[in-house]
């Protein structure tokens, strides 16, 4: 194919792109020929054999225009793009904006504004310029948009080891904040890159301060550590961490991750062992509760059958005890009868309180105890009769009759100590 062809096709396509003309007639030299489609062809009868050229136009093009449009709008000719979009179209096809002298800041922006002439100051003391229209001249003004909404920059798949040496693949959100926007536009280069950098080595280097159960049990304290130290050092751009969120933690490899499930399997089994003892120990508590208060129950009943056979026995003895008084007082041959009961039982009342009373004297406290007549110490007019020193007399006499006729076996009264006792009665 001739030389040339191409080129009048590259100059048929920037000739329609920059003028929006249709195409020129090509030269009638024999050697170039349309599609029967386009309003220039023409055909010879005597050059049949030569190919023929078919010129497309190009395709449509996509732009956004700087006007206020709901939806983007799709124009197939130069000149429709230009009245869209107010922009001009290069022979490329790329779309260049038209340079303007006002500016936009938006709500959540604001933006730093440089003059290169005004009053020498060839590009210092810059201007903040709040949201709102503010004029900005080309090439006399140059214009930094900062953006002080919070953000977030992701940090996917981070390689790292923890404190027991677990080679793990992290993956967290850093979001911040900008407070300051005069230093991320003129004391640091590219501020998103650097605090993406920081975010990077921060999150190794505090994740080797955890072991592997740690971030997998407490994750939020992995991520104040983290907003701790990356804030501190963001803070000399302008920049304020916000927060750090892991999003995922996992092994590396698949052999490390069967490792730590084996190792978490050893551990569930001896945990489970661990239950099994305590439940047993408890168990064997609790059996051993159970004989201790069968033990204690058994305990007090026996006591209470001991009780009884004690106060049956004392009531014995005291009948007894009584029978032989009574005896000891009742002249030789006679039967006591209820009078000497009640006699003796009286003078029996009347030796418990006198060992009383010698319990009390003999004691080691400095107390001084009054006692007024018979009657006021327990006695009525009856005992106080009875009980003078004639009748102790003649208790003594009775005794010492029939000393000889009275043993002292089991339940019998000691007639020695009944004469005694009368003899320490007649006395006081």
């Amino acid at each position: 194919m001739p030389s040339s062809v191409p080129g009048c096709r590259i100059r048929a396509q920037i000739h329609f792109a920059l003028f929006s003309l249709p195409y020129p007639p090509p030269v009638d030299d024999g050697k170039r020929h349309f599609s029967p489609d386009h309003p220039h062809y023409r055909t010879r009868n005597d050059d049949v054999n030569v190919p023929t050229i078919r010129i497309e136009p190009p395709p449509p093009v996509e732009v956004y225009s700087s006007q206020p449009l709901r939806s983007p709008v799709c124009l197939s000719s130069p000149s429709a793009v230009r009245a869209a979009s107010g922009s001009r179209i290069r022979a490329s096809g790329v779309i260049v904006p038209r340079r303007t002298f006002l500016t936009i800041i938006q709500q959540g922006k604001e933006g730093w504004q440089l003059r290169f002439i005004e009053n020498a100051s060839l590009g210092r003391d810059p201007q903040r310029l709040a949201p709102g229209l503010h004029i900005n001249i080309p090439i006399y003004h140059y214009l930094h948009k900062i953006d002080l909404r919070e953000s977030s920059i992701s940090i996917p798949n981070l390689p790292g080891y923890t404190a027991d040496n677990v080679p793990v693949l992290c993956s967290g959100s850093l979001f911040y904040r900008i407070v300051d926007g005069y230093k991320p536009c003129f004391a640091i280069s590219d501020v998103q890159n650097s605090i993406r950098n920081t975010g990077t080595s921060a999150m190794r280097s505090v994740l080797g301060h955890f072991t592997y159960d740690q971030v997998i049990g407490d994750r939020n304290e992995l991520n104040k550590r983290l907003n701790i130290v990356i804030g501190s050092s963001i803070v000399n751009w302008g920049v304020e961490c916000t927060r750090f969120e892991v999003q995922s933690f996992q092994p590396a490899n698949r052999e490390v991750e069967r490792q730590l499930e084996l190792q978490m399997e050893a551990e569930r089994s001896r945990r489970k062992q661990l239950l099994d003892t305590q439940a047993q120990i408890n168990v064997a508590e609790g059996q051993k509760q159970r004989v201790i208060l069968e033990s204690e129950a058994h305990t007090v009943v026996r006591e209470a059958e001991a009780r009884q056979q004690q106060a049956l026995m004392e009531a014995t003895a005291l009948a007894q005890q009584i029978d032989g008084v009574a005896a000891a007082v009742t002249a030789p041959g006679s039967t006591p009868g209820p009078a000497e009961r009640r006699e003796a039982l009286s003078a029996l009342v009347e030796l418990r309180r006198l060992e009383q009373l010698r319990a009390i004297a003999n004691g080691t406290g400095n107390a001084t105890y009054f006692f007024g007549d018979r009657a006021a110490m327990g006695l009525g007019a009856g005992a106080a009769d009875a009980f003078n020193v004639d009748y102790a007399e003649q208790v003594k006499g009775g005794l010492a009759r029939n000393a000889h006729m009275k043993g002292t076996g089991t339940g019998k009264v000691d007639g020695g100590a009944a004469v005694g006792a009368v003899d320490e009665a007649g006395q006081l």
